[in-house]
């Protein structure tokens, strides 16, 4: 196998099971509780967030390497990393728009989505380890993968919740976060994953 399609993929994996954005980061945590619903709300968020996580970094990586690194304006990434992802959001939703018109908005707000700490996080974290521009994209979309499949796993859950009997003091909210702390549990398990060696 070719050393940097291995490399790709262990940043792949490593991004989905062992430093999973929602589990093992806690980013993302309100749009994970709050999505997780029902599955056809889960798929259509974890979709949605790949998506402008993959975008946001794949534009934000040049900005940041060729615009605000060389002319000293590092202490304004944050503000321009939120604007680019307010954008891209925006832009997006026009383009769905457009192209399958009467479709509701992306994900409800704008706002929520493109300030959402997970898609935010992974683009400050691939601009701390100073990735490379692909190394930085796989982080964001296998990020984005996490993301997706820890919400529908969690969705999941919750549907089988639904029909368990459960305490009265734990119906609702309670169970859906001991629920959540144990799917944490679970994917605590790969943190000793090694990837490839």
């Amino acid at each position: 196998m070719n050393g940097s399609f291995v490399s790709l993929l262990s940043i792949a994996l490593g991004a989905i099971l062992v430093g999973n954005v929602v589990f093992t980061q806690l980013l993302g945590a309100g749009p994970f509780l709050g999505s997780s619903g029902s599955m056809g709300t889960a798929v259509r968020m974890g979709t949605v967030v790949t998506l402008v996580m993959g975008l946001t970094s794949a534009v934000c990586w040049p900005i940041n390497e060729y615009v605000l690194g060389p002319n000293g304006l590092k202490y304004i990434e944050s503000a321009v990393f939120f604007l680019t992802a307010v954008f891209l959001v925006q832009l997006l939703d026009v383009l769905v728009q457009k192209l399958l018109p009467g479709r509701k908005p992306l994900v409800g707000g704008r706002l929520p989505l493109a300030a959402n700490c997970a898609v935010l996080g992974v683009v400050f974290q691939n601009v701390q380890n100073g990735s490379g521009f692909l190394q930085s994209l796989t982080y964001a979309v296998a990020g984005g993968l996490g993301f997706l499949m820890a919400v529908v796993l969690f969705a999941g859950v919750r549907e089988r919740i639904e029909f368990a009997e459960c305490p009265k003091s734990f119906e609702g909210a309670p169970i859906a976060f001991v629920a959540a702390g144990l799917l944490t549990l679970c994917f605590a398990g790969f943190s000793s994953l090694n990837v490839f060696g």
